[in-house]
């Protein structure tokens, strides 16, 4: 893991586990892959053991990584497909309506964002 910045607005457990779902999704943690152990993280990052077990329990409890007695937590074959699906349907509940309602608000065109993503990707 690397240098994370706690913030005040959510539980640093919550933010752990954002922080491990967002590897997750960015492939550095794949299938099959061992989480640190939780005396690691939170000495790494002066954690309270009980906020990451708390973080790696939610983890479980929806099914993103599994427990082996005696061997840690491991990433389940398909979090990246259930965190892909979960995230996908919380932008398109969540952000894309105040996204659509900005480029409405702006009266941008479907073109005109197209033109602007080819510009951005070739700088």
């Amino acid at each position: 893991m690397t240098a994370i910045q706690w913030s005040d607005g959510a539980p640093i457990y919550r933010q752990l586990k954002e922080r491990v779902i967002a590897m997750m999704l960015d492939g550095v943690l794949k299938p099959g892959d061992a989480l640190p152990s939780v005396r690691q993280v939170a000495a790494e990052y002066q954690l309270n053991p009980i906020t990451v077990s708390r973080a790696y329990q939610e983890l479980a409890d929806e099914a993103l990584v599994e427990k082996r007695r005696g061997l840690g937590m491991y990433v389940t074959e398909e979090a990246a497909k259930k965190l892909l699906f979960n995230e996908r349907e919380r932008f398109l509940r969540e952000e894309w309506p105040l996204v659509l309602e900005r480029i409405m608000r702006l009266g941008l065109t479907a073109q005109e964002l197209l033109a602007s993503d080819v510009k951005a990707g070739t700088q």
